[in-house]
């Protein structure tokens, strides 16, 4: 977390130090900051989105207790529901630069809906934030100066099972695998990043079959079924969300698992909390902003300890990366000293 305010703290600097904000919006002393929030609350993503949210708002109440940024700019939050779709999530993003004025939007869940309003902020020179969505296309292609990500994207992801894979390979003698992921943005770009790594890495391993469930999917059973006709020596992995729910237990009923291992399952702390001793063992599992991971770091276990008072339960991977996402614009416009537009 430390790491990630820090670089991205640099980068806001240098944005809001060059005037590259929302035209016409200079602040006048004590003004509010108007922060937008733009998350799939309905839909596949809301499970991720509501503890993104409530991420978000510990960390306003937090900065607003010492007067909101630079100490005199109380903070607003503005929300809106994407409904986890690129169009909605566009017209939503809309509406909060239009009608709520905001300087900033932090979202979204689904990467397709991050792509659909990056063209969105930088139309309107608003600094905008990909705190859940992760594929590396939302900062890699159709470059934008005021798109930012706090957390490893789709490539990262799957280079770290690849070089899982290549080990466990090696051990038990695989040669064939099939691929189940999302169709859409992030579950594309992970799956294609895992299999052109793993093609470079271990060229012997042959890729079988792709199954694409659509986003959303709820019934596992047909891919289940053809899966095992295809006898693969494993299973690459990449859902998220609901969708991942219904896939873990739908495989782990069928007895799935016990057949064929499972491999690059994001089993994030929102999986461990929901699913608990009903998650698959022996899989490759991924997270991407474990607490348990960084409880030496003061500015984490001081999270945990407010969130776990709030809620009653330990904060996901969301709830991290939302309040990263805020304490990251905190840094950035104290490095520059205000929050004025030119």
């Amino acid at each position: 977390m430390k790491r990630s305010l820090f670089k991205l703290g640099f980068s806001f600097m240098v944005l809001v130090a060059t005037g590259i904000c929302a035209p016409g919006m200079s602040a006048s002393a004590n003004e509010a900051y108007h922060l937008g929030v733009a998350l799939g609350l309905s839909g596949p993503g809301s499970l991720y989105s509501q503890e993104g949210l409530k991420g978000t708002e510990l960390a306003v109440e937090e900065i607003n207790a010492q007067g909101g940024f630079l100490g005199k700019h109380p903070i607003q939050l503005f929300v809106r529901d994407t409904l986890t779709q690129p169009d909605a999530g566009a017209n939503k993003v809309r509406e909060l630069v239009q009608e709520d004025r905001v300087r900033c939007v932090i979202g979204t869940y689904s990467s397709a809906v991050a792509i659909a309003i990056k063209p969105v902020c930088r139309e309107n020179r608003v600094l905008h934030i990909a705190a859940i969505s992760n594929s590396e296309t939302i900062t890699k292609d159709d470059f934008s100066p005021y798109t930012f990500s706090v957390v490893p994207n789709s490539y990262m992801q799957a280079k770290a099972v690849a070089l899982a894979v290549e080990e466990f390979s090696r051990e038990k003698g695989w040669s064939q695998y099939v691929t189940l992921a999302s169709d859409y943005e992030w579950g594309r770009s992970t799956q294609e990043n895992f299999v052109e790594i793993l093609k470079q890495i271990v060229p012997e391993i042959k890729l079988k079959e792709e199954f694409w469930p659509a986003l959303g999917e709820t019934e596992f059973y047909p891919y289940i079924r053809k899966m095992i006709v295809e006898k693969p020596d494993f299973i690459y992995g990449s859902l998220a969300s609901k969708d991942n729910e219904y896939w873990l237990n739908q495989a782990k009923t069928f007895g799935l698992f016990e057949l064929v291992p499972y491999q690059g399952s994001l089993i994030s702390v929102s999986e461990l909390i929901a699913m608990g001793d009903q998650l698959p063992r022996g899989v490759i599992g991924l997270t991407r902003a474990p607490f348990f991971a960084h409880m030496d770091e003061p500015m984490m276990s001081t999270f945990v300890k407010n969130y776990l008072g709030r809620h009653g339960q330990y904060p996901s991977d969301w709830a991290v990366l939302h309040y990263d996402a805020v304490y990251a614009l905190k840094q950035g416009i104290e490095k520059a000293g205000s929050i004025e537009s030119p």
